[in-house]
C-alpha cells in the first residue's frame, strides 16, 4: 500500500441539478429536482436547496412534490450531462493515464502514475487546481478526496461535500475510520450492517477490535477477511483505466424488504432507466437484458432476455425488464433489485431496422398515393392534423422572436417558456399555444460560453449543489 495520498476521488456536486442551475439563471440558489415527472417518476437528483426539505435521490416524485411543492421540477437532459461529463473526464486524463470513471459524475485518478503528485502537498495543489479547472471549463463544482487508497479517497470526497477538498494524511487513517458507521466501508449494505449490529458491531473501530477470526465467523472467509482489512485502512485495489466494458448494470439494496408488487415493478422501471442512462453515457448499446432479484431469504435469481439486435432505447429495456420480472416470485419480499445490459456494441441495431421500416413505409405510401391519384383525380385530399408536440419541463426551446429559452411547464394546449441563457440575467416568462409555429425544440447551450465572469454559486455555498 502506498504511503502518499496520491489517489484522487472526484465527485461532482449534485451533477444533474447543478448543470440545470448553471444553464438557467432563474434557478440558481433555488430548489431544483430532476427526475421522471410522471405518476411513477422518481427523483434522479436534487440540489442542496431541495435537500433542506428532505428530498433525496430515488425518492418517489409524488413524495418530493409533497415535501417541496414550490421547487422546480425538470426532466433530465442526458445529452447535456454527457457533454459536461466528457469535459470533466478530459481534465482528469490530463492529470494521469490511470482514470477510472464510475459514472458520469464520479471517477478515481492515480496521480502518481501521471507524475502529477508524489506527496501530500503536491497532491493538495493538484486537487485545488483541478477544482478550479472544472469550474472554469464547466461552470460547475466538484468535491475532491485525496488519500493513499481508493476507499479512503472516496470517504474523503464525501466529507468534502459540497464544493470542497479533503486530504487524509497517511498515518491518520485508523483514527479517522474508528468512529464511523460500518456502512461507511465498501460492501457493507443494509443486510451486512444489520448482521454486524446484532453481533454488537456498529462502528469501523469495533470491526477492528473484533478481529479477523470473528469477522470470518460472522460473514464468511472472503467477506470477513476483506472487511477486517478495510477496517484497518488496508485497501490495495488499484485504479483501473478505462477498458472494454462487457456489461452495464445498476442495482439497489433496500433497507426494508419490498413486498408490494406494484412497488417492485416501479423500482425495476427506475433501474432500467438508470441503466440506459449509463449505457448512453458510455455511447454503447446492448442485446441482452438481465434482471437480478435477491429475495427475503437471500436467494438470488437472475433472468435474461436477448433481443434481435443492440438497443439503448429506455422503453425497450423497461419492457424487457418487466417481462423478466413476471417470471419471478416476489411474494416473500425483495431485498435487492438490479437491471443490466450485456452483449454490448457501439451502435444500435434497432435504429437500422427502424430506418428500413421507415423507408419501406415511405415507399409504400408513395406508391399507394400514386395509385389513388390515378383512380380519383378529382378527389380532394383531406388535411391530416399534425401530431401534437410534447414540451418537456426544463428542455431547451427557441422562439423566432424571443430567442432561446426553456420550458417551465405545459398542458391544456399551452406551453410556458422562460427566455434566458447561461450567461444572461434571469429572463422573462411567456406563454404560447403548444402548436405555435414560431416555437421549436433547441439544442442545449454551453454552460460557460459567453458567461460574464463566474455566475455560479459561491464556493462552499449550498447553491453549488451536488449529486452526492
Amino acid at each position: 500500500m502506498r504511503t502518499a495520498p496520491t489517489i484522487l476521488h472526484l465527485d461532482m456536486d449534485a451533477f444533474y441539478a447543478s448543470a440545470e442551475q448553471a444553464a438557467k439563471p432563474s434557478l440558481r440558489g433555488k430548489a431544483v429536482i430532476v427526475g421522471g415527472l410522471g405518476p411513477r417518476g422518481v427523483v434522479a437528483t436534487c440540489s442542496y436547496e431541495a435537500r433542506v426539505f428532505g428530498v433525496h435521490s430515488a425518492m418517489p416524485m409524488a413524495q418530493a412534490r409533497r415535501l417541496a411543492p414550490n421547487a422546480a421540477y425538470l426532466v433530465p437532459r442526458f445529452g447535456l450531462y454527457r457533454e459536461v461529463s466528457e469535459q470533466v473526464m478530459a481534465l482528469l486524463r490530463d492529470l494521469s493515464p490511470l482514470v477510472e470513471p464510475l459514472s458520469l459524475d464520479e471517477a478515481f485518478v492515480d496521480l502518481e502514475a501521471g507524475q502529477t503528485a508524489w506527496d501530500a502537498e503536491s497532491a493538495r495543489l493538484t486537487g485545488v487546481k483541478l477544482r478550479g479547472d472544472i469550474r472554469a471549463v464547466t461552470g460547475l463544482t466538484g468535491s475532491v478526496g485525496l488519500a493513499a487508497s481508493k476507499m479512503l479517497a472516496k470517504i474523503a470526497s464525501e466529507q468534502a461535500k459540497p464544493d470542497g477538498l479533503v486530504l487524509i494524511e497517511p498515518g491518520t487513517e485508523r483514527e479517522l475510520l474508528a468512529p464511523m458507521s460500518v456502512r461507511t466501508l465498501p460492501g457493507v449494505g443494509p443486510a451486512t450492517g444489520d448482521h454486524l449490529r446484532r453481533a454488537g458491531i456498529t462502528t469501523v473501530g469495533e470491526i477492528a477490535e473484533a478481529g479477523e477470526d470473528e469477522l470470518v465467523r460472522l460473514l464468511g472467509k472472503a467477506h470477513g477477511v476483506a472487511l477486517y482489512a478495510m477496517a484497518l485502512a488496508h485497501d490495495v485495489r488499484p485504479v483501473v483505466a478505462e477498458r472494454d466494458t462487457k456489461s452495464v448494470s445498476v442495482e439497489d439494496t433496500y433497507d426494508v424488504d419490498i413486498h408490494d408488487r406494484v412497488r417492485v415493478r416501479m423500482e425495476v422501471q427506475r433501474l432500467a432507466d438508470r441503466c440506459v442512462g449509463r449505457l448512453r453515457g458510455a455511447h454503447l448499446s446492448g442485446r441482452t437484458i438481465v434482471l437480478k432479484v435477491r429475495r427475503y431469504d437471500f436467494s438470488t435469481l437472475t433472468r435474461s432476455e436477448t433481443l434481435r439486435g443492440p438497443t439503448d432505447d429506455p422503453a425497450v429495456v423497461r419492457e424487457a425488464a418487466a417481462r423478466l420480472l413476471e417470471s419471478v416470485d416476489t411474494t416473500g419480499g425483495v431485498r435487492l433489485l438490479g437491471v443490466g445490459v450485456s452483449g454490448l456494441a457501439d451502435y444500435t441495431q434497432e435504429d437500422l431496422f427502424a430506418q428500413a421500416r421507415t423507408a419501406a413505409a415511405a415507399a409504400s405510401a408513395e406508391e399507394l398515393e400514386h395509385v389513388e391519384h390515378e383512380e380519383t383525380e378529382e378527389a380532394v385530399e383531406e388535411p391530416v392534423p399534425p401530431a401534437e408536440r410534447r414540451w418537456h419541463a426544463g428542455h431547451d426551446v427557441r422562439h423566432a422572436e424571443f430567442g432561446h429559452g426553456w420550458v417551465q411547464g405545459s398542458g391544456l394546449g399551452r406551453v410556458t417558456v422562460r427566455f434566458e441563457t447561461p450567461g444572461s440575467l434571469p429572463g422573462r416568462v411567456r406563454t404560447f399555444r403548444s402548436d405555435d409555429p414560431l416555437l421549436e425544440v433547441a439544442e442545449p447551450l454551453p454552460l460557460v460560453e459567453g458567461r460574464p465572469g463566474d455566475v455560479g454559486a459561491s464556493s462552499g455555498s449550498p447553491a453549488a449543489g451536488g449529486e452526492g
